[in-house]
């Protein structure tokens, strides 16, 4: 069995008008929600071996700072194929990854996201900024990933836990 984390980059800023889409980085709640999924993710004593993340700006923030809170020192790969990605090419790139990774955390955009977890386990849920999905996948080989093959263990929102 293979895990796969989907991480939704947190809030991004939309101040700046000028800057491209690609290059807006986190805005405060953004910078606030990311260790809060950093710190879950130590509580939980959850230690992916690689981390597949987008090169756009707030995938990238997020993910540095989701690693430093949870003491991550996984493998980080930047993938731009995973900026602006639709499930089909999310659930291509993961099909490439190799053998010896077995827990895997993916961070990126929706609709791409959302629509990966759905086709991955037939449940509809909406992945808000810097939501934490785990999704564990019924295959031994990631070449082996199809529709309908993951079952969402659980998902977890920044807002849930800044009341626990």
């Amino acid at each position: 069995m293979k895990t796969l984390f989907l991480l939704r980059h947190a809030k991004s800023d939309w101040k700046d008008a000028t800057l491209p889409d690609f290059e807006r980085p986190l805005n405060g709640r953004g910078l606030k929600a990311a260790p809060l999924i950093g710190r879950y993710l130590r509580r939980r004593k959850i230690q992916p071996d690689l981390i597949l993340s987008s090169p756009a700006e707030r995938a990238r923030q997020t993910t540095a700072l989701v690693m430093e809170a949870a003491s991550i020192t996984a493998e980080l790969r930047y993938d731009e194929r995973i900026y602006e990605a639709s499930a089909s090419r999310l659930l291509e790139i993961i099909s490439q990854i190799e053998e010896s990774a077995n827990v895997v955390l993916l961070v990126g955009h929706n609709p791409g996201l959302s629509e990966l977890l759905a086709g991955l386990t037939g449940e509809t849920q909406n992945l808000p900024t810097a939501a934490l999905a785990k999704l564990n996948l019924e295959i031994d080989k990631w070449n082996k990933v199809r529709e309908r093959n993951g079952r969402l263990e659980w998902l977890v929102k920044p807002k849930e836990l800044v009341r626990s």
